[in-house]
């Protein structure tokens, strides 16, 4: 089963051109150690909320942008291996300066629990990270496939649930902070895949309007605690 690195971190607008070179210049050293695929997505509709956001997760700054990304491993020991051996690795001392300040990315291991359609390749993403208590994950992934069901006739081409298996607390930043994580809840790193912007948005407004006067499944998580954002992809290893 596939793994995934989930990370997100905050970027100088500026810099954009120089965190591209950077994932291209990083990505040979990840595949080297077997990764399969690295993903990159840039902000470009990501909304202040009210509880929490994106920007808050890694103390984004008004000059910053945010980038949603993930390294997709054919499995989690892939994964745990690859690190050592990458910080090992003398061609990780040979890659640029990072342009951006790593101290305040949050990164984990996530394994899905999801997966539909063609969620990888897409020119438009949904990134989506929330909070769901441990003993209520059969009922997040039976709402996922529910929510799947809806999504995928408004035009969406693929998603991604991913469960939380190997997700570090941080000195400053991490995902429990990002999502106000209480005691026995599981970070979720998700994502849905749209053939662009148009569509996404013209679905949401569609499904809003559906959804007015249907029955909703209760969700098993807080939703106000959950953030989203739409991300345009600016390095993608496999294009």
């Amino acid at each position: 089963m596939a793994y995934y690195t989930g990370t997100i971190q905050a970027v100088p607008t500026a810099n954009r051109q120089a965190f591209v070179d950077h994932a291209a210049a990083a990505w040979p050293l990840f595949h080297a150690h077997g990764a399969t695929r690295m993903i990159e997505t840039w902000g470009t509709d990501v909304p202040h909320g009210t509880v929490t956001d994106f920007y808050r997760a890694v103390e984004a700054t008004g000059d910053e942008s945010v980038v949603f990304s993930w390294i997709e491993w054919p499995d989690r020991a892939t994964a745990d291996a690859a690190w050592p051996a990458i910080d090992a690795d003398p061609a990780m001392k040979a890659l640029p300066p990072m342009p951006f300040d790593g101290s305040r990315m949050i990164f984990g291991g996530f394994a899905p629990v999801l997966e539909r359609g063609s969620h990888s390749g897409a020119p438009h993403y949904q990134g989506f990270l929330l909070a769901v208590p441990e003993g209520k994950k059969s009922a997040y992934v039976d709402m996922a496939e529910w929510g799947w069901s809806i999504f995928k006739p408004h035009g969406a081409l693929g998603v991604v649930e991913a469960w939380g298996e190997d997700v570090p607390h941080g000195k400053r930043t991490d995902f429990y902070r990002a999502i106000r994580a209480e005691e026995g809840e599981v970070p979720v790193f998700s994502w849905i895949a749209w053939p662009d912007r148009a569509t996404c948005l013209a679905a949401g407004a569609a499904m809003e309007a559906e959804m007015s006067e249907a029955e909703m499944p209760e969700m098993p998580f807080d939703g106000m605690r959950m953030m989203w954002g739409g991300f345009e992809p600016v390095f993608d290893s496999g294009a």
